[in-house]
């Protein structure tokens, strides 16, 4: 099987002329993906593996990481990485609690209603406060905006890939 990659930040900039770059996070882990010593994948372009390298120190600054690679040492030596994703694999992503996923087990799963009716397909996965939407293309093309709260979502099924919904009064 191939591997899996998962994105957990961009490189937007260089910042200063000792070899720190400006990291755009994207994961609720940001904290532990940039800790010194974690090992990421920067890869530009969809290249598979990428170049490995290691977190020396990190700190959080507006938004943004400020990070120092190991090995990495003046301007010039990050100045390529510019635009690139940092990845981790598979078997870096921790294990969550129960009732808990992540977006790439959630965004392609079928949607089904209590009943057993094929609604759709989950399309991404909107933030907007209080709880999560999850955006369902429905077979007839249009979108469903489904809310991750209880009494809607009746189980989430990872292994299958499978989502029982019950739909309140008002989401069709």
């Amino acid at each position: 099987m191939a591997d899996q990659w998962f994105t957990v930040g961009e490189i937007a900039n260089t910042h200063g002329i000792r070899g720190e770059i400006k990291i755009v996070p994207h994961t609720d882990f940001a904290e532990r993906r940039f800790a010194p010593g974690s090992r990421l994948s920067v890869q530009k372009d969809g290249q598979p593996g990428g170049v490995q390298v290691e977190v020396q120190n990190a700190r959080s600054h507006k938004n943004v990481y400020i990070v120092k690679l190991k090995g990495f040492d003046t301007i010039n030596d990050v100045e390529k990485f510019k635009g690139s994703l940092l990845k981790i694999s598979a078997e870096q992503r921790d294990a969550l609690e129960e009732g808990e996923f992540y977006y790439s087990d959630i965004i392609g799963s079928e949607v089904v209603t209590e009943e057993g009716e094929r609604l759709g397909v989950v399309t991404e996965i909107l933030r907007p406060g209080a709880n999560d939407v999850w955006v369902v293309e429905l077979e007839n093309g249009k979108e469903l905006l489904l809310p991750y709260i209880d009494d809607v979502v009746r189980k989430v099924n990872v292994r299958a890939r499978q989502i029982t919904v019950r739909l309140l009064e008002g989401l069709m």
